[in-house]
């Protein structure tokens, strides 16, 4: 799934991200996303879930 977020200045700074390949990942392990999603909604422990917002940096 495309990602449908767009990259802000300011982080979402109630969201921890470690994934520094990540495009939106900002030092301090911040999300500069506009917006995150997480998927699948059916999901019963962390192991089934995935950051749909994740884009690998270019």
């Amino acid at each position: 799934m495309k990602s449908r977020a767009g990259k802000e200045k300011d982080p979402i700074t109630r969201v921890k991200c470690v994934v520094d390949s990540c495009e939106f990942y900002s030092s301090g392990d911040h999300c500069v996303a506009s917006s995150i999603e997480i998927q699948p909604p059916n999901a019963s422990d962390t192991e089934e879930t995935d950051c749909a917002t994740f884009r690998m940096k270019s």
